[in-house]
């Protein structure tokens, strides 16, 4: 079994089939598109602006019409050095999960193999991705009151907001998203702006 990439680079792809088949090939931050919806969130766009200064981006979308608009749209938002497009072949077929294929009928990134999605992903390997000193965790959210607990939704959209993030996160993208941006004393300084 191929160990899994490590990426320095925030990975973005358009939902969360792409993002799960990912998962089990790269190490790495991994956000959605939502697809088309990245266009009418202010927020994400705010977050991956942020994300790609600190980091840099890796788009990886879709080899159809659908995938060159999200890319074409990144172009305009993210300043080029700060961005990296990987592209897929054009295989044509249907997922399996799916009863029918695409609009084109090609695959898109949920349908490649782990062997060819490792072999994209490989010249970006670096030896450690850049983490934290200390990362803050699901639990820290719990402790603190931003999860799981009475008003821990409105008390989380409340500190996203305050950190300059998207508030619609979950829990466990929020965590993902502090960590990536300092961590633990990102998170101290976020809750001393709430008070």
């Amino acid at each position: 079994m191929m160990e899994k990439i490590k990426l320095a680079k925030v990975v973005i792809v358009e939902g969360k089939y792409d993002k799960i088949t990912l998962e089990n090939v790269i190490d790495a931050p991994i956000f959605t598109t939502d697809g088309f919806g990245i266009f009418k969130n202010e927020e994400k766009k705010l977050l991956f602006r942020r994300l790609a200064k600190e980091r840099g981006l890796i788009v990886f979308s879709d080899p159809d019409g659908a995938g060159l608009v999200i890319r074409n749209y990144f172009n305009s938002i993210i300043p080029k050095e700060h961005l990296t497009h990987l592209y897929i072949p054009k295989l044509y077929g249907k997922e399996r999960r799916k009863t029918v294929g695409s609009k084109e009928g090609v695959l898109g990134v949920e349908g490649m193999t782990r062997t060819l999605l490792y072999n994209l992903f490989l010249p970006y390997a670096v030896d450690q991705s850049p983490a934290p000193s200390e990362p803050i965790t699901l639990m820290t959210l719990y402790d603190d009151g931003f999860r799981g607990k009475e008003n821990s939704e409105e008390k989380r959209k409340a500190l996203l907001r305050a950190a300059a993030l998207p508030d619609n996160l979950s829990a466990k993208a929020a965590v993902s998203a502090i960590n990536l941006l300092g961590g633990r004393e990102f998170y101290e300084d976020i809750k001393k702006k709430l008070g």
